[in-house]
């Protein structure tokens, strides 16, 4: 009897032993857990904080440039306005009173040379504007695209048309209007020196919360893989990440190529 208590006393003290080394492993794996998973989340906290500084530094570069080619932008529009439209109203004042001073069978000769010097400085006049931001924002953000395609259409287009779809809508930030502007600048100027387009179209579509840019030629095209580091598609890719909207670029030889801009209003 008295080895049967002891046997029971003996089996009791160890499994109160069991069940607390099992706690102290159940409490020495839970710390564990929580520790890990708070030293992971302190991990992800400094690798989010890391990429939001590195994202901030790299919009605060763009945006350092941007600021910086809109006034070298603006400078090269008042030199053309200022110097080069002087100089050329000179030139055709020149001719003119040079005119007055020949004879009838010479006049004529002088007329081609006339007409290209008026052409000219009305382009540099019309060029000088779309280079100023000041102007554009005076002249307004469909205004100043429409000029802009006017411009071309006289250089290399048959056609070159602005379409509007919905209610306008005002821009919140007007800064936003330059740069979108400046983005459709630089495809219009990469259709004139490289698509063989003959028609040009943009559209401008209003929706409730989203500004859905399209622009297209109907050019001979490229591979989309070819200019992926072109510094014009740089320029425009980083431009559209400064203001938040979503950039797409389409294009297969031979079938023209078509601009998305999708900017939340």
């Amino acid at each position: 009897m008295v080895q049967t208590g002891e046997q029971l006393t003996s089996t009791a003290s160890e499994r109160y032993l069991l069940i607390y080394m099992l706690a102290v492993l159940v409490i020495i794996t839970t710390l564990v857990v929580v520790f890990f998973i708070v030293f992971q989340k302190r991990k992800n906290k400094l690798l989010l904080d890391r990429i939001k500084q590195q994202q901030a530094f790299e919009a605060e570069i763009t945006q350092a440039q941007t600021e910086t080619q809109e006034q070298t932008l603006k400078n090269i529009g008042w030199e053309l306005h200022d110097n080069i439209g002087q100089l050329l109203s000179f030139a055709s004042m020149q001719l003119s009173i040079l005119k007055m001073q020949v004879t009838d069978d010479v006049k004529d000769k002088f007329k081609d040379t006339s007409d290209a010097l008026r052409e000219s400085l009305a382009e540099v006049r019309a060029l000088s504007k779309t280079l100023n931001n000041e102007v554009v924002l005076n002249m307004g953000f469909e205004k100043s695209i429409t000029n802009e395609l006017n411009r071309l259409k006289k250089m290399k287009f048959n056609s070159a048309e602005l379409k509007t779809i919905g209610e306008r809508v005002e821009f919140q930030d007007r800064k936003h209007e330059i740069i979108i502007f400046r983005i459709l600048q630089e495809f219009l100027s990469n259709s004139v020196k490289y698509s063989e387009a003959k028609n040009i179209e943009v559209v401008l579509d209003y929706q409730p919360h989203n500004l859905m840019i399209t622009v297209k030629d109907d050019g001979k095209g490229f591979n989309i893989n070819d200019i992926e580091k072109g510094s014009g598609l740089i320029n425009m890719k980083s431009r559209a990440s400064l203001i938040n909207a979503h950039f797409e670029l389409i294009s297969q030889p031979n079938e023209g190529v078509k601009l998305i801009l999708n900017y939340p209003l």
